[in-house]
């Protein structure tokens, strides 16, 4: 029998974290191949350190002439992506950065694969396990961890860009431990928040008191209590952050960027691949099922596993678990999302509309429970599947 009464912890990093820097970039490199071409092909990784940016992978034009002028525009990609995240310091700053672009032409070998022809449909661009999961815990169906963990760091990151409080730095991080009572989340039983600071005059009490209106703003109303833990910089000044402070690289905050540990995750990055690499796609349809499942009361709370094989178009398996809180046999609702959505990568980017320039805005923040956007962006937030879910069972 699960569990009832108990406390559950997920952390969050902002948009100045080194690993968040590192994703932003890459998906600003995939955006602008977007752009020019949706059917591109990225797999674009980004390392960070002290004054330099490296940049490396696979990229694909039908046009070469275009692929070679593009990569002429890389270095502005990496400065406009610096500047915007905030970073200024004297050992990373978006006008001096050193950047070494070692991007290459996709492997021939991958690409038969993956490809369409005459005879074979596009198959997946990897092997893989991919998971969406959905909880009534909160108005987005998200675990509450993550989600207000997100809100605190997004929150922050407004009032320091706005210039509201010109003293907080880009790079910060945030854990919250909430505490559930009959299985429904209550309180925060402890927080914790480094964020780094520009005056090395600030003590942790000072920026605990700079912040926290902030937090009690986002947090539901009765959730931090006289009870809760604050621990607010525990180490004391947090003035060198960023990449200077620490190297970073794309795809290391997978749980960051999905349910914060609440849910299974299949080890696949989504920062700087385009959606035919399905450890993305079929994650962004995977979370889209089980919003829909959730959102159509079939259960409160749903995990959706998804499996494929490289250059193979269909799923190889499709597993519900509704944790007992199903109102449907979990078979059924296995059938029935394998029935309402052509489940192969071609027909998932075609449902979702991913062959578009819409990935940067998910780099820092959470990929999961955002507001979907006019122009397609987070187009698997939405649940307009509930009634085809319905029909199907």
């Amino acid at each position: 029998m699960a569990r009832s009464n108990y406390v559950f912890t997920s952390e969050s990093v902002s948009e100045g974290h080194p690993d968040k820097v590192c994703d932003r970039i890459s998906d600003a490199v995939l955006d602008a191949l977007l752009a020019e071409e949706p059917e591109a092909r990225v797999a674009c990784e980004t390392f960070a350190t002290t004054d330099r940016v490296v940049i490396g992978g696979e990229v694909g034009l039908s046009d070469q002439a275009k692929l070679q002028e593009y990569m002429q525009n890389v270095d502005g990609i990496v400065r406009a992506c610096i500047k915007d995240i905030g970073y200024e310091q004297d050992k990373f700053h978006h006008e001096t950065v050193e950047i070494t672009n070692l991007l290459h032409a996709q492997s021939a070998h991958i690409a038969q694969g993956v490809d369409a022809t005459a005879d074979k449909e596009e198959g997946a661009g990897d092997q893989g396990i991919m998971f969406g999961h959905a909880t009534r815990e909160t108005p987005d169906l998200m675990p509450a961890p993550i989600q207000y963990a997100h809100a605190i760091l997004r929150r922050l990151a407004e009032v320091r860009k706005s210039g509201e409080q010109t003293v907080l730095g880009p790079d910060a991080k945030t854990q919250l431990s909430v505490r559930y009572e009959n299985g429904k989340p209550v309180g925060v039983s402890s927080l914790v928040l480094s964020t780094q600071h520009l005056d090395e005059s600030l003590t942790s009490q000072d920026i605990r008191g700079i912040v926290a209106p902030y937090i009690t703003e986002v947090l539901p109303e009765g959730w931090l209590t006289a009870e809760t833990e604050w621990h607010v910089n525990p180490t004391g000044k947090f003035v060198i952050g960023g990449p200077d402070g620490d190297a970073g690289l794309t795809g290391r905050k997978i749980i960051v960027d999905t349910y914060g540990g609440a849910a299974p995750h299949g080890g696949g990055a989504f920062s700087g691949k385009d959606p035919t690499k399905v450890d993305r796609s079929a994650a962004y349809a995977a979370r889209y099922l089980a919003k829909n499942v959730v959102a159509a009361g079939m259960a409160d709370k749903c995990t959706i596993q998804l499996s494929y094989a490289i250059g193979v178009s269909r799923p190889l398996s499709i597993y519900a678990d509704t944790y007992g809180t199903g109102q449907v046999d979990d078979a059924a609702i296995e059938a029935a999302v394998g029935q309402i959505m052509d489940l192969t990568p071609r027909g998932i980017r075609e449902h979702l509309q991913l062959n578009k320039p819409i990935y940067q805005r998910t780099a820092a923040y959470g990929h999961f429970g955002r507001t979907p956007d006019a122009d397609g962006g987070f187009s698997w937030e939405q649940t307009d599947l509930v009634e085809a879910l319905k029909a199907a069972v």
